[in-house]
């Protein structure tokens, strides 16, 4: 290591008193992180690509710095559909700083991976309080039943007003709409369950009804549409 002349000329004065750093909550601990290696926790990130075409949604958990799960969810962008691919190969084994430093392929992931580490290294994750953490799974666990995202597309438009496409629920199929034509209940089907169903042999028809369900004030409305065709 090299000294300028003015350090090296310096007289040496005793440093202080050095408390480490300060304490963060992981996984119902206080913990001073010296090392990556330090660092346990389930959290989320988003991100999105410079033109902002499409966004990411990222989790990880993970257990002493290394990824031991990740759930890659984006919108948007057909290519990031593929990106998200390659980075749910890359993320798992590596640990959290040579993630942060690894090309996950889209911007949109890459920006959701820096705000995730901003996260988990300020003690800000989902598990801080949690007692051990959460099991590898839990990320899994977010998508519930059927194992999809929660998508929410609805389009709208000042002369035509709203269209409920897709909803936490699944695809929706028809809006119930009031006197005055106010929506006020949609049918839909879980596509979780319709495919579900329909590997296990039932034929599409059945299966497609078992998968329909209402929500809201959907009987007795006094009218319907289907919203991709209305």
């Amino acid at each position: 290591m090299q000294y300028s002349r003015e350090v090296d000329e310096m007289v040496c004065v005793k440093k202080g008193c050095n408390h480490g750093p300060a304490p963060i909550p992981e996984e119902g601990k206080w913990v001073q992180a010296y090392e990556i290696k330090d660092i346990s926790g389930l959290t989320h990130g988003c991100g999105c690509c410079a033109p902002q075409q499409g966004t990411c949604k990222l989790t990880l958990n993970i257990k002493n710095g290394v990824i031991e799960e990740a759930l890659v969810e984006t919108i948007g962008c057909s290519g990031m559909t593929h990106s998200a691919a390659m980075a749910a190969e890359i993320l798992p084994g590596k640990t959290l700083l040579e993630a942060l430093n690894t090309d996950l392929v889209c911007d949109a992931i890459n920006v959701a991976m820096r705000e995730l580490f901003l996260q988990i290294v300020y003690g800000r994750s989902q598990s801080a309080f949690s007692d051990a953490g959460l099991p590898i799974g839990a990320g899994l666990e977010d998508l519930g039943k059927g194992l999809r995202s929660q998508v929410g597309t609805i389009y709208s438009s000042k002369v035509k007003g709203p269209r409920y496409l897709e909803m936490a629920e699944g695809y929706i199929t028809q809006l119930a709409l009031s006197k005055e034509g106010e929506i006020i209940g949609y049918e839909y089907i879980n596509l979780g369950v319709l495919m579900d169903n329909i590997s296990k042999g039932v034929s599409g028809n059945e299966a497609l009804e078992k998968a329909k369900k209402h929500y809201g004030r959907f009987e007795g409305a006094a009218s319907y549409i289907n919203p991709r065709k209305k």
